[in-house]
C-alpha cells in the first residue's frame, strides 16, 4: 500500500506527511531538469532556492530533494547550459545563451502537473480509514482465536477484491 497512503500495515508511512508535511506529498513528480531551466529563465538562483520555489509553486505537492536537484545542476553545467558562481557562500546558477535557448523551447511551468488532480482531503480520509483498519486487524491477529484470525484475514482478502471491482464498474 504505497503511494500517498503510506506503507500499509505495520509500515511507518502516511502519518504526518501530508502535502505540506516535512517530506511533501506523494504526488506525481515533475520534470526536474525542465523545472530548473524554467526557474532560471526568471533569474539566477541557488539550489535550495529552486527547491523552495518548486515546493511553493506546487502548493507543497512536490518538494524535489537535493539529491535530484544538485546532480541535474552539475550535469547542466557540464553541458554548458548553466554557469555557477560562488556568491555569499552559495553557488548561484545562471543560464548560458545555450541554456536560455533550451529553456525558451521548453514548458513555461513544467511543475504544473505535479500534484494536479490529487484530492489531499480524500488522501487524508483514506489514510485515517487505513489506520483504523490497521488497529482492528492487529487486535484480531494478536488477541483473537485461530478461527477469528482466519476470518479477519478472509475479510481483508474480500475487501481487496471488492476494491478492485470498483475500478471495473462502469460509472
Amino acid at each position: 500500500m504505497g503511494g500517498p497512503f503510506g506503507q500499509g500495515f505495520g509500515g511507518h508511512g502516511g502519518r504526518g506527511h501530508g502535502p505540506r508535511g516535512r517530506r511533501g506529498g506523494r504526488a506525481r513528480r515533475g520534470d526536474v531538469r525542465a523545472s530548473l531551466l524554467a526557474l532560471l529563465k526568471e533569474r539566477p538562483m541557488h539550489g535550495y532556492e529552486m527547491i523552495a520555489e518548486i515546493t511553493e509553486r506546487t502548493g507543497g505537492a512536490w518538494r524535489p530533494s537535493p539529491g535530484s536537484i544538485y546532480p541535474n545542476l552539475q550535469l547542466m553545467e557540464e553541458e554548458g547550459l548553466i554557469t555557477a558562481e560562488e556568491v555569499g557562500g552559495k553557488r548561484l546558477n545562471s543560464l548560458t545563451e545555450a541554456g536560455r535557448a533550451v529553456a525558451e523551447a521548453g514548458e513555461a511551468e513544467p511543475w504544473a502537473e505535479a500534484g494536479r488532480e490529487v484530492d489531499w482531503e480524500a488522501v487524508q480520509e483514506v489514510g485515517q480509514a487505513l489506520g483504523a483498519v490497521d488497529q482492528a486487524i492487529r487486535q484480531v491477529m494478536t488477541t483473537g482465536t485461530e478461527a477469528q484470525r482466519a476470518k479477519g484475514l478472509a475479510i481483508l482478502t474480500e475487501a481487496r477484491k471488492k476494491l478492485y471491482l470498483v475500478l471495473a464498474e462502469d460509472d
